[in-house]
């Protein structure tokens, strides 16, 4: 990891944000964007433990950065979240509402089990989150949120009816959001990555993976930083006057 890598401009410098689901992969790679643009961060995760253990090495660095369990299905860890970022910090402001899993199946083989946990954690948690912080953020006039949607929310995958409905419907609730909270200041933005090369998407049976990167126009899935470095623009005063947007980092796969 490089988080003692400082670039040029630190888009972030003097503010804080909470990252869910920070404790592996494209959270984690938001979280040290962050650091390097300046940012305070509390990584949110609900193995706590992971987490700790996946920033640890960014904290050594000099990172102003701390761990927190948090269940994002739940009010009251939502709510305490917000207050040990406030405890920790002193100030909140930006969330990256990035948690999700996976439960992969048919339709007709789907349990409603995996339905509704696909869909509590990635959208349900999204929505507690911003309600979390809504009223902070209004009370302070700005903001910005940045949900972590996906482009099988915009073309739909098979064998993902839960994911996809679930990342389609945190583009509902970042439009809803955005006009909302627009009028205090604050901005809620979504980002939606194609395919990017993470530990999930690694696991897919090898032909399965070749056939999708090859539906990429820039001939290669992303990097996680990549994502993040999207993240980055929607949270920063670069992206002042974007509001309720979705921002595609595909590499042109899905247009």
């Amino acid at each position: 990891m490089s988080g003692t890598t400082e670039p040029a401009s630190q888009l972030l410098r003097g503010r804080t944000a909470i990252v869910t689901g920070g404790g592996q992969g494209i959270g984690l790679a938001i979280a040290e964007k962050f650091l390097a643009h300046g940012a305070s961060v509390l990584v949110a995760d609900v193995d706590g433990e992971k987490a700790a253990e996946a920033i640890a090495p960014l904290a050594r660095a000099g990172g102003n950065i701390a761990a927190q369990r948090c269940d994002v299905t739940v009010e009251d860890d939502q709510t305490l979240l917000v207050q040990a970022c406030l405890d920790r910090f002193g100030r909140v402001d930006i969330l990256v509402n990035n948690a999700g899993v996976t439960r992969d199946g048919y339709i007709s083989k789907l349990s409603e089990f995996d339905y509704d946990l696909v869909l509590d954690v990635s959208l349900k948690g999204a929505w507690l989150g911003m309600r979390a912080v809504a009223p902070l953020f209004r009370g302070q006039g700005g903001g910005a949120i940045v949900n972590m949607s996906s482009l099988s929310g915009k073309v739909g995958n098979p064998g993902q009816t839960n994911y996809s409905a679930a990342k389609a419907g945190l583009i509902g609730l970042t439009k809803a959001g955005a006009k909302e909270l627009g009028p205090s200041g604050v901005r809620v933005n979504a980002v939606q990555p194609g395919l990017v090369r993470t530990a999930m998407t690694l696991s897919m049976k090898p032909e399965i993976y070749a056939a999708k990167e090859a539906e990429v126009p820039l001939g290669r899935a992303g990097l996680p930083d990549e994502v993040a470095d999207a993240v980055v623009f929607l949270a920063s005063p670069m992206a002042s006057y974007i509001n309720g947007a979705v921002l595609e980092v595909t590499g042109g796969r899905g247009i």
